[in-house]
């Protein structure tokens, strides 16, 4: 870069009054003020380009004087004049403050207005990153679920993986324990219909996870059934549903049996045949791998619960509501994504997630501070993500899910996940350098959970609450130029 070139840019920077109110510990209320001298450089930089070429009747082309020029055209240049100003000072504001923003300015850019006199004014409301001090992270003690599986575990769980892989054949009996029914639902409030699924699969076990609530007992109610019978449960509303007006609430849940289903197990020569293995011995180094994954991801589930409780413990600040909401879906989407290049199925998926949305603005709040405490550590041991991570993470999904990384890269980003998905590279390998430096204790690791409860993805409240999309993100609202997420003073 050439003296000419500083100079101009030192020229240009605007001559800008800011002030920085703290409204929380996560926003901030900020007063830009423009002087009239800088907004006449912006017109006067645009006439520049335009006299040259303006076409006003009685001259030829780029001869009219500039006077009648600028009066001819000022109201049409405002538009532009405004935005490059905004975008600029914007730009500006953002590298000489020491905040770090984690959304885009609240700023309607339909709402300022340059004044025709005097100096150009605008305010916003902006989520920032909180200011606090680092706690203590290396040599924690900490617990770690350890375990040696043995060939009886691994002929248990293929004894377990038979359902999974078994046939389901219908049956003109009364339902039993175990059972799986082929139901319409419908769930209604007074006589308001809420929501209506039809065919849906459901094992008959002791509980029924729906996605905003749960039916104790939902076995007592089914045994017995037959095709064409009906029954309804009664369930209350979870105080996190999507819908609002509901949180709380006893809804109806109506359950039209279509048919009944029996598992008919499958020996393992069977399960072989049907994965394409080659032998016994080949199901049973799957499954081992398999539950070596399970046994990971619960290491790290373990170890990063204990790592969250000692960062968060002094973490007192408050978190803005709206923010909380618009980042739940996004925990609960990295939460899925962690599970899912782990090896879960898809019915282990549906109970998981639906646990996770009943009570996930808690959940949230714990893991964005845990968030913000990894990001700054980040920082400080100048942890980044690498374009391999993410081809290393794309292919295990795609691998769990049988599918190309091409594609599962391109759901990931017309899903908008990509973020997630890089947040999880960040905090993972954060998790693990603070692991590194800990001392363990080895504790006890249960290989096979209690099957008593199916899961369904199923909103009995309905959706009309459903939790709104990050500012910016997809929505019609367009961001403001200049000032991104996360930009910050160097």
């Amino acid at each position: 870069m050439n003296t000419e070139t500083i100079e101009t840019e030192e020229k240009e920077k605007l001559d800008l009054a800011v002030e920085v109110k703290e409204t929380s510990a996560c926003e901030r209320h900020v007063t830009v003020t423009v002087p009239r001298s800088d907004i006449e450089k912006y017109f006067d930089k645009q006439f520049d380009e335009l006299v040259p070429r303006a076409e006003v009747p009685g001259f030829r082309v780029g001869k009219a004087p500039r006077q009648l020029v600028e009066k001819k055209f000022r109201k049409q240049l405002t538009g532009q004049v405004k935005g490059s100003i905004l975008m600029d000072s914007l730009s500006q504001v953002s590298d000489s403050q020491d905040f770090s923003a984690i959304s885009e300015p609240d700023l309607d850019f339909e709402q300022v207005v340059i004044p025709e006199e005097g100096d150009l004014t605008y305010e916003f409301n902006i989520e920032v990153r909180p200011e606090f001090d680092l706690p203590e992270w290396k040599g924690l003690s900490l617990e770690r679920p350890e375990r040696e599986f043995t060939d009886e575990d691994i002929d248990n769980h293929i004894g377990n993986l038979s359902q999974q892989f078994s046939d389901l054949a219908p049956v003109d009996e009364a339902v039993q324990a175990g059972d799986h029914v082929v139901c319409n639902i419908t769930s209604r409030f007074e006589d308001t219909e809420l929501n209506t699924n039809e065919e849906q699969l459901i094992q008959v076990r002791p509980t029924l996870s729906l996605s905003d609530a749960t039916i104790e007992g939902f076995d007592k109610l089914m045994i017995g059934a037959k095709a064409e019978d009906k029954k309804t449960a009664n369930v209350e509303i979870s105080e996190h549903a999507e819908n609002e007006d509901l949180r709380g609430k006893t809804v109806e849940v109506d359950f039209e049996v279509l048919d009944v289903k029996r598992v008919e197990n499958k020996n393992p020569e069977e399960i072989v045949t049907q994965l394409g293995l080659d032998s016994v011995d080949k199901l049973k180094e799957l499954v081992r791998s398999s539950m070596e994954e399970r046994l990971q991801y619960a290491q790290r589930e373990t170890i990063r619960d204990q790592i969250s409780k000692v960062l968060t413990e002094s973490a007192d600040w408050e978190l803005p509501p709206d923010l909380l909401r618009r980042q739940s879906g996004r925990e609960l989407d990295r939460a899925v994504m962690e599970m899912r290049s782990s090896g879960f199925s898809e019915q282990e998926l549906v109970a998981r997630e639906n646990t996770l949305r009943k009570n996930i603005l808690e959940k949230t709040e714990t893991l964005l501070k845990e968030h913000f405490i990894l990001e700054r550590i980040a920082e400080q041991e100048t942890v980044e993500d690498e374009p391999q991570d993410y081809e290393i993470e794309i292919a295990r999904i795609a691998m769990q899910q049988n599918d190309s990384p091409r594609r599962v890269r391109a759901r990931l980003e017309r899903a908008g996940q990509m973020d997630s998905l890089r947040n999880m590279i960040i905090e993972r390998k954060v998790i693990d350098l603070i692991t590194e430096s800990a001392n363990f204790k080895g504790t006890d690791y249960e290989t096979e959970e209690k099957a008593d409860s199916s899961a369904l993805t199923y909103f009995a409240a309905g959706r009309k609450g459903s939790i709104p999309e990050a500012k910016y993100e997809g929505g019609d609202a367009e961001p403001i130029p200049g000032m991104k997420p996360g930009m910050k003073k160097d």
